[in-house]
């Protein structure tokens, strides 16, 4: 008899310790390599779009947040103190660019669609934040500047 220990009928024991350890390496690696690849993400069907606008982002001396339309170059908005979410989402999106080399210098879109949804779309590097994720007070710092003023 081999050194293993065999359960009735002659076949090796089930041990739980190496099912456990097989899953856990296989979980690693299907996670490593869905992250590491290039693999593009599945669009996602959209609802139409009821209102989007082109919005530059800007750090004032003061320490403000100015916003800019895009398209007329007029001031939308200014956001001064803590402003936690609005500038939350901001940093993300600048993290994304400078970790592909991008500046500042393309528009972000915001975009309001019919169901209620709103999104900050990075046309730069594909990302988007659904904002409305974050709740009605978070997605309302940005919704207000869907309006033109």
């Amino acid at each position: 008899m081999s050194g293993r220990a065999l359960a009735a009928g002659g076949r090796p024991r089930f041990h739980p310790g190496v099912a456990l350890g097989v899953l856990i390496v296989t979980a690693v690696a299907v996670i490593a390599l869905a992250r590491w690849s290039a693999a593009p993400v599945p669009a996602v069907a959209q609802e139409p779009v009821a209102h989007q606008r082109q919005l530059q982002f800007s750090d004032l001396p003061d320490g403000a947040v100015g916003v800019t339309d895009a398209g007329s170059g007029k001031a939308v908005a200014r956001f001064e103190g803590e402003q936690g979410f609005l500038r939350g989402t901001l940093r993300a999106v600048a993290r994304e660019r400078r970790m592909r080399g991008l500046g500042a210098e393309q528009p972000l879109e915001l975009i309001a669609y019919r169901d209620g949804r709103l999104s900050l779309h990075d046309p730069a590097t594909g990302t988007r934040i659904a904002l409305e994720s974050f709740g009605a007070t978070n997605a309302s710092v940005f919704a207000r500047l869907l309006d033109p003023q």
